[in-house]
């Protein structure tokens, strides 16, 4: 494990550098914030249907995809790596005496743990003082937060799972571009990002809960508001794992499945 809780803190201590972009992505993420919250008041000001999420819930949704935006966005991406890939400088990756798939594993994770440290707890304070119906709510009990936690971080680990296919999809296509916009238009979609899942038909509800995208966002941020239930909670919990246990040996099984075809040229 050296080596990988090594370019994990590496890493970590990297991405901490970056404080300029760190504030232009604040402002960025809270005027996004405010404009859907303000798009969802003026819908629940003239709609006669009941909704299936309170405004004050929809807001603390909002606010939350906000804050953790690093976690759950499929967008965030390694250049770096990508070029290692396309450059043909994978062999130094495969000199090292680690796995490949662990490797960039744990640098994905620390990327966008930095990158959430930075810019979360600002939008926090802010979103917490605004006034109603545009702030950010406590939840209901502080299992409940516990809970929340815990969803958020094994989110993270299933989202870092599911975007690792983007990099190994790069080894046959030689391009980042279109596995990344397909991976990160539906996988955005379906996680709940773009609408939340309560709010979906119910046939494509059902069609997101087959779905390991869910587990991502939309699960963690409702568990949070209290709309998921603390018993319904640790149930989802023992499904998170398992969508990441099963991710995780399908990226390594793709990723063995990859490196077979590589051919480097050069001396």
């Amino acid at each position: 494990m050296n080596p990988y809780l090594s370019v994990l803190k590496l890493r970590f201590i990297s991405g901490l550098q970056y404080r300029a972009a760190a504030l232009a992505g604040m402002a960025t993420q809270l005027f996004f914030g405010l404009i859907f919250i303000m798009v969802y008041v003026a819908f629940y000001a003239n709609s006669t249907a009941e909704p299936s999420m309170s405004l004050e819930q929809l807001a603390t949704y909002v606010w939350l995809q906000q804050i953790f935006l690093a976690f759950v966005m499929l967008w965030f991406r390694d250049n770096e790596i990508f070029q290692l890939i396309t450059s043909g400088n994978i062999a130094y990756e495969l000199c090292r005496p680690c796995g490949i798939y662990s490797f960039w594993y744990a640098k994905l994770l620390a990327q966008r743990l930095s990158s959430a440290i930075l810019r979360c707890f600002p939008i926090l304070l802010i979103a917490f003082f605004l006034p109603a119906p545009y702030n950010l709510s406590l939840p209901p009990e502080g299992t409940t937060f516990v809970l929340f936690l815990l969803t958020l971080l094994l989110g993270l680990a299933v989202n870092v799972a599911i975007s690792m296919f983007i990099y190994i999809s790069v080894f046959w296509t030689m391009s980042p571009v279109g596995s990344t916009l397909i991976i990160a238009v539906i996988g955005e979609f379906l996680s709940g990002m773009i609408i939340p899942i309560p709010l979906m038909p119910e046939w494509l509800q059902n069609i997101t809960y087959a779905l390991p995208f869910r587990w991502t966002a939309d699960f963690p941020f409702r568990v949070y508001s209290g709309q998921i239930s603390q018993t319904e909670a640790l149930w989802g919990i023992l499904i998170q794992l398992i969508w990441l246990a099963i991710l995780i040996v399908l990226g390594r099984w793709c990723l063995r499945r990859a490196l077979r075809q590589v051919v480097v040229q050069g001396g």
